[in-house]
C-alpha cells in the first residue's frame, strides 16, 4: 500500500446518485461499501464531506447573505456525515463523525488528537462542518484536516476520471492530465480545488490525487498502487 492514512474529500452530490441532490440509497451504500473495503486493507481513512446535495449556497435565493448561506451549507454537511456513518455501520465498519462545531448529543467537536486516535484504532472518521467558518469551502477544510490528521495524501473523489482542462462531461475534446505540479495547476487555472486549498497543499507538500468515485473499485486500485486518475505533487524538474 502506498499510503497508510488518507483524507478523502467527498462531495455531497456523490451521495445523490445521478440526480446529484438528496440521497440515493443505493449510491450511498455503494460509496460506503467501497470505502469500507479500502479501510479493511488497513489504510486509515478520514473523510471530509460536502453538502451540495442538500444546499448550495452560491445558487441560493433563500439565504440572506454569504454568511447565512455558508452556515446553511455547513449544517447540510452534518446530515451527510450522519448518513455516511449509518452506511458504514450497515457495512460493518466502525465510524465516528466529528464536527468543526460540535452539536451536543449529535456530533462531537473536532479535535485532531482524537481524530488520529480513532483512525489508528481502525475507525473511519467523517469530518462535518467544513472549517467552521464562512467564506471557506470544504476543499479548504479537506486540506486542513488532511494536515491535521497527518495524512499521506488528500484524495478528491469526483464524477470524472481525473483532472482535465475543462469539464469532460460537456466537452469531448477535454485534455486529461495524469500528472501535474501545483504551479501548473495554478498557472492553468485548473479547477482541481479552490485556490486556498491548493495553496495550503502546495506550501505543505501534500500530494493530491483525483479519482472517479463512481467507478467501482477505483479507490482500492489506487491504494493498491495502480496508476489511477490524476496526481498533483510538488514542482517537477521540467515544465511543459
Amino acid at each position: 500500500m502506498p499510503y497508510t492514512r488518507i483524507l478523502l474529500k467527498l462531495s455531497g452530490e456523490a451521495l445523490g446518485g445521478e440526480k446529484g441532490y438528496g440521497f440515493d440509497p443505493a449510491t450511498l451504500d455503494t460509496v460506503a461499501s467501497g470505502i469500507a473495503d479500502a479501510a479493511r486493507t488497513g489504510v486509515q481513512i478520514g473523510i471530509v464531506v460536502g453538502g451540495g446535495n442538500i444546499f448550495r449556497g452560491q445558487d441560493s435565493i433563500i439565504a440572506s447573505d454569504r454568511v447565512n448561506a455558508d452556515q446553511m451549507g455547513m449544517l447540510a454537511t452534518y446530515i451527510n456525515a450522519l448518513a455516511l456513518k449509518g452506511a458504514f455501520e450497515r457495512a460493518g465498519l466502525a465510524c465516528t463523525a466529528l464536527g468543526a462545531l460540535g452539536i451536543p448529543g449529535v456530533v462531537e467537536s473536532f479535535n485532531a488528537e482524537t481524530a488520529r486516535k480513532l483512525l489508528s484504532e481502525g475507525q473511519v472518521v467523517v469530518f462535518a462542518g467544513g472549517t467552521g467558518s464562512p467564506y471557506f469551502t470544504t476543499d479548504t477544510a479537506a486540506a486542513l484536516r488532511a494536515l491535521e490528521i497527518k495524512a499521506d495524501a488528500l484524495i478528491k473523489a469526483t464524477k470524472v476520471n481525473g483532472i482535465y482542462d475543462k469539464d469532460p462531461v460537456g466537452h469531448p475534446d477535454a485534455v486529461f492530465f495524469p500528472e501535474l505540479d501545483y504551479d501548473q495547476v495554478l498557472n492553468r487555472n485548473l479547477k482541481v480545488m479552490d485556490l486556498t486549498a491548493i495553496s495550503i497543499c502546495r506550501d505543505n507538500g501534500l500530494t493530491v490525487r483525483v479519482i472517479n468515485i463512481r467507478e467501482p473499485g477505483t479507490l482500492m486500485r489506487l491504494l493498491a498502487g495502480e496508476t489511477v486518475g490524476s496526481i498533483v505533487t510538488a514542482r517537477r524538474d521540467s515544465h511543459d
